[in-house]
């Protein structure tokens, strides 16, 4: 913005300047041309004064006589009605300069001639002002443009500053007001748009807190509730085992409500350990088993490749992983398959089903369902935010026939500490 002002501002000058510049010089040439003819004819007058007196009296009328006129012209000529030509000063004058002829009594004729190059350099001399006057404007437009191009420019990098700031996730933003107008306005929009998220942002918070209180009172009943059944001795030893479990399930979602609430509140979700891959996967195989088996559909887990390890955060790993089951199961149809593949740049882990579903990218927006009616389209959002805090990414097989989505995770050696939502 700054340089196009200045330039702006030195090419409206400099078109001034031509709009004025061009018409003066034209007009200083034919005042220049006049002045060296209205020179030459008072040199004429004189010099034909001259050389009138010198014929009265009998002399003769020589080349000393005729330098007189040099004083104004580059060649004098005397051409005399019989003999030859007398010249006197430079014979190469030629014809494209200003002549002036004056027809003698004796039927002489007297020609006084200024040369074109005299008459150009008078020209340039007198150019040279208006052509350093110009040169003074065009610096000082410059350095006048780049002032006020700076002033200009100030109000609205500040607002970029401003805006970056905000999209980082500041929003106590102390955005001053400014005499330009465009500028002004643009910051009470950023002021009032820095207003509105940081209430958002707060009450989402609070709202996570709330409900991570909420639920976690309940939780812990159930749990102990729970613990006190398989001290029972009334209690079948198949019973029991099913109630340790669902203990098990239990601190997984209670692990899951920490999770999500640090994620709300901005924290980092770090990865501690290394993780196989294909045991998370044995894992959530054995946990939807017996769901799967209800409906009579089946889970198969394969690998690809040597490599399953990986450090990634394990509580949003299982829960995209159970997000991508639950969403084959509900929405697709036949058998869930469930791969860990060794893709050498990264790992990854494919989730597929038999269903043919024509699904695009914009089903990991929140809001878009992949299924029937009745869905909240949340899931694979959440599940691609997850795999986005793991380090990953979540995506949509489109070359495959049937249902199908890859979840990309780093290798081993890559530790993965990203934050879910800008810390405020």
């Amino acid at each position: 913005m700054r340089d196009r002002l200045v330039l702006a501002f030195v090419g409206l000058t400099v078109a001034v300047i031509g709009l004025y510049g061009v018409p003066r010089a034209y007009f200083l040439a034919d005042l220049v041309r006049d002045q060296a003819r209205t020179d030459l004819k008072g040199s004429a007058a004189v010099l034909e004064d001259l050389v009138a007196e010198r014929q009265r009296t009998g002399g003769e009328v020589d080349a000393a006589l005729l330098r007189g006129g040099l004083v104004a012209a580059d060649r004098v000529e005397l051409d005399p009605p019989a003999g030859s030509t007398l010249v006197v000063g430079d014979p190469a004058a030629g014809t494209e300069g200003v002549t002036v002829a004056r027809d003698l009594p004796d039927g002489s004729t007297l020609r006084l001639t200024v040369s074109g190059e005299s008459i150009g350099a008078s020209i340039r001399e007198a150019l040279l002002p208006l052509v350093l006057l110009g040169l003074g404007l065009a610096i000082a437009a410059a350095g006048l443009g780049a002032l006020i191009a700076r002033r200009l420019s100030r109000p609205f990098q500040d607002l970029a500053q401003f805006s970056r700031d905000l999209g980082h996730g500041r929003f106590d933003l102390d955005v001053p007001t400014y005499a330009v107008p465009e500028a002004d306005a643009i910051g009470a929009s950023l002021r009032g748009a820095a207003s509105q998220l940081d209430g958002l942002v707060r009450r989402e918070r609070e709202f996570a807190a709330n409900a991570s209180h909420q639920l976690r009172t309940p939780i812990t009943a159930l749990r102990l509730n729970l613990e006190d059944l398989t001290l029972w001795p009334e209690t079948d030893p198949a019973v029991a085992a099913e109630l340790e479990r669902g203990l098990g399930e239990l601190d997984r979602l209670s692990g899951a409500i920490d999770e999500l609430l640090d994620l709300a509140r901005g924290r980092r979700i770090e990865a501690q350990q290394v993780v196989d891959l294909v045991a998370v996967v044995r894992a959530g195989e054995a946990r939807w088993s017996r769901h799967l088996a209800a409906e009579e559909r089946e889970l198969v887990v394969g690998q690809v490749g040597r490599r399953s390890r990986t450090r990634v955060p394990l509580g949003p790993l299982e829960q995209v992983l159970d997000v991508l089951v639950d969403n084959a199961r509900k929405h697709g149809r036949g058998t869930i398959t469930v791969e860990v593949r060794d893709a050498g740049t990264h790992l990854e882990i494919v989730v597929g089903d038999e269903g043919t579903a024509q699904l695009g990218p914009e089903v990991f927006r929140r809001g878009v369902s992949s299924g029937s009616a009745g869905s909240e389209g949340i899931g694979l959002a959440v599940a691609a935010e997850l795999a986005e805090v793991c380090g990953g990414h979540l995506s949509l097989d489109t070359t495959s026939a049937t249902t199908r989505f890859v979840l990309w995770l780093p290798p081993r050696d890559r530790t993965v500490t990203r934050p879910a939502v800008p810390a405020s």
